[in-house]
């Protein structure tokens, strides 16, 4: 983040992300992540959520030994054993502290010690080092375009081969229901969510100057009820 009004805008909605996961709903997403019982909406949320975390597995490679991934807003963790299953040394990284708690209780015991860094903080961190993968699996869809497009710049600088991300596509459909604040019940709803055109941030990044050399790969729609988001790859030079 290069701009002091962005870089504020930025850090002023990552803590509302932390406030909203370590404070107002840890319970609500801890069953949401699990085989809990949950509601018809939330059931929609969960399949849509463990159908884009597959696509985006899919798109790595089944053999990731001796590659280093960033799980960039790991969450539960859910994508980081995977990957790490396939070899990669993962640094999953959380602005939760509760989230990060839970990832490393759920982590299983017969992964390789050391496979998978749980760590509490910022997903652009550069103390994190460099990747060959790095996958934000629904941690951008709550900044601003130019936030989001500006944490992608920071994490291309250290990345190798691809950066997986998704976004909140712009639909009638998803401003409606985010309109209606029907995704989570008021006392816990989560922060609000930035649809974006995907036509305007294929021109973004075409004209960005850090990714003049990239190329963008597959871009891909998971709709489940209430869950509505899209994958795309960026693919480095």
């Amino acid at each position: 983040m290069t701009h002091m009004a962005g870089q504020d805008a930025y850090l002023k909605r990552r803590t509302r992300i932390e406030t909203y996961f370590d404070q107002t709903a840890l319970q609500a997403w801890k069953d949401l992540t699990s085989d809990a019982p949950v509601s018809g909406v939330r059931a929609t949320v969960r399949a849509g959520r463990d159908q884009m975390r597959q696509m985006l597995l899919d798109r790595l490679p089944a053999d990731l030994s001796g590659q280093r991934l960033l799980d960039a807003g790991c969450g539960s963790g859910a994508l980081s054993v995977e990957a790490a299953r396939r070899g990669a040394e993962v640094i999953a990284v959380d602005v939760s502290g509760q989230l990060i708690d839970l990832a490393r209780d759920r982590a299983p015991q017969d992964l390789p010690s050391g496979a998978i860094d749980f760590r509490v903080g910022d997903m652009l961190d550069p103390s994190f080092g460099s990747f060959d993968h790095v996958v934000c699996m629904d941690s951008l869809i709550h900044y601003e375009t130019k936030d989001a497009l500006a944490a992608l710049t920071s994490l291309a600088e250290r990345t190798h081969r691809t950066i997986q991300f998704t976004f909140a596509p712009s639909t009638t459909a998803l401003r409606v229901m985010h309109a209606v604040g029907q995704l989570f019940p008021k006392g816990n709803r989560s922060p609000s969510i930035v649809p974006t055109k995907e036509a305007s941030l294929r021109r973004q990044l075409g004209n960005h100057d850090v990714f003049a050399q990239w190329r963008i790969g597959r871009s891909d729609r998971v709709v489940s009820g209430f869950y509505v988001s899209q994958a795309m790859e960026l693919c480095a030079p």
